[in-house]
C-alpha cells in the first residue's frame, strides 16, 4: 500500500477512543497491557543481556471524559525505543515520559514493567566445571504524581541448612559415640577416624532444604546501568550456599562443607541481604523476601524486611 493511500485510510477510518462517550464518566488508574512478548537488551555493568521478555505497559486514564486510551501508540513507542537501543535506568525513565506525552491531555502517569530470565554462566566451587543458572529478573518503570521510580528485582535460589536441625544429628552422633565406645579405655584417634567414615558413625544428618530470597530495590536516579549481575553474585557471595550446575564429586564436597559450616534459618538469611543492601550506594529502597522450602514441615519458613524508608517499600505479606 503506498503512503498517500495509507494516510487517506488514517483519515476515513473512525476513532472511537478518541470520541467523548455518553456511558458513566469516571477517571481510571491504569490501562494498558499485559503479557506483551518482546526481544529486549538490557545494558549491565560489564555486559549485555539479551532476553525474551513478557511486558507490560500502561497509562493512566486522568480525563474523565475521554472513551479510552491508544494502546497502539503505547505499543509503538516502547517498540521503537527498545530497538533503538539497550535498556538502561535512564532510558526506562525517557520512555516512560514518551508513553505519558503519547496521550497528552489524557494521562499524566506511565508505567512499565519488563520480566524475563537471565541466564548467568557460573563457575563450580572447586574444579573447573561451569554451567548455566537462571535468574528470575524483573525491571519496572513508573512515572506518577510526578515521582518517578526505577525498580529491579531478582530472585536467588541457594540451599539452607537447619541450625537446630544440625544441633540435633550432633546430639544423635554423640549419643552413638558413647554407645560404641564408653567401655573402651583407650581409643586411637585412627579408629575414631575409621568410625567417623562409616554409616554408624554418621548415623543422622540434619535437613536441609532448597530455599529462594526475593529482592527488590529502588535504584538511585541517574544510572547507565542495571547492576543486575553483580547484585546477584553479592547475594550469593553473602549467603554462601547458592544451587550448582555443573558439578564433580569434589565440587558436592565442598557444597556439603559450605552447608556443615553455614546452617541458616530464614531469619539469619533475610538479615545477612538485609546487611548486605544497606551498603549498596546504587540502591536507595528495598524490599527482601525469603523462603525456605521445608523438607520437615509441609510448609514454608518465611521472613521479609525492608529497608524502612519514609513512605518505600513495607514488608507486608502477599
Amino acid at each position: 500500500m503506498n503512503e498517500h493511500r495509507r494516510d487517506l485510510l488514517a483519515g476515513a477510518l473512525p476513532d472511537v477512543a478518541g470520541h467523548v462517550h455518553d456511558e458513566p464518566q469516571g477517571t481510571l488508574d491504569w490501562v494498558g497491557m499485559s503479557n506483551i512478548a518482546m526481544p529486549i537488551r538490557v545494558l549491565d555493568v560489564d555486559a549485555q543481556h539479551t532476553a525474551q521478555a513478557a511486558i507490560q505497559l500502561y497509562v493512566n486514564l486522568g480525563d474523565s471524559h475521554a472513551k479510552g486510551i491508544h494502546m497502539s501508540r503505547l505499543y509503538r513507542t516502547m517498540g521503537n525505543a527498545l530497538a533503538e537501543a539497550p535498556l538502561t535506568p535512564n532510558s526506562l525513565a525517557a520512555l516512560l515520559r514518551e508513553m505519558r506525552a503519547t496521550h497528552e491531555g489524557i494521562s499524566t502517569d506511565a508505567l512499565i514493567e519488563f520480566a524475563f530470565e537471565l541466564l548467568l554462566n557460573k563457575p563450580a566451587l572447586v574444579s573447573d566445571n561451569s554451567g548455566w543458572n537462571r535468574y528470575p529478573i524483573r525491571l519496572r518503570g513508573e512515572l506518577r504524581d510526578g515521582t518517578l521510580r526505577i525498580e529491579q528485582e531478582v530472585v536467588v535460589h541457594y540451599s539452607s541448612t537447619c541450625p537446630a536441625s544440625a544441633a540435633l544429628a550432633r546430639s544423635v552422633i554423640q549419643e552413638q559415640f558413647t554407645e560404641d565406645f564408653e567401655a573402651r579405655e583407650n581409643i586411637e584417634p585412627s579408629e575414631v577416624k575409621d568410625w567417623l567414615g562409616t554409616q554408624q558413625g554418621i548415623v543422622a544428618t540434619p535437613h536441609g532444604q532448597r530455599s529462594a530470597a526475593t529482592v527488590k530495590v529502588q535504584l538511585r536516579e541517574g544510572l547507565t546501568y542495571f547492576p543486575i549481575a553483580r547484585l546477584v553474585q553479592d547475594i550469593e557471595d553473602v549467603l554462601g550456599t547458592p544451587v550448582q550446575t555443573a558439578v564433580k564429586r569434589e565440587d558436592e564436597q565442598e557444597f556439603a562443607r559450605r552447608n556443615g559450616q553455614n546452617p541458616m534459618f530464614c531469619e539469619d538469611s533475610a538479615r545477612r541481604i538485609k546487611q548486605l543492601l544497606i551498603t549498596e550506594a546504587d540502591v536507595t529502597d528495598f524490599l527482601v523476601h525469603v523462603e525456605h522450602f521445608e523438607s520437615l514441615h509441609a510448609h514454608n519458613a518465611v521472613s521479609m524486611v525492608a529497608k524502612g524508608v519514609p513512605h518505600g517499600y513495607r514488608a507486608t505479606p502477599a
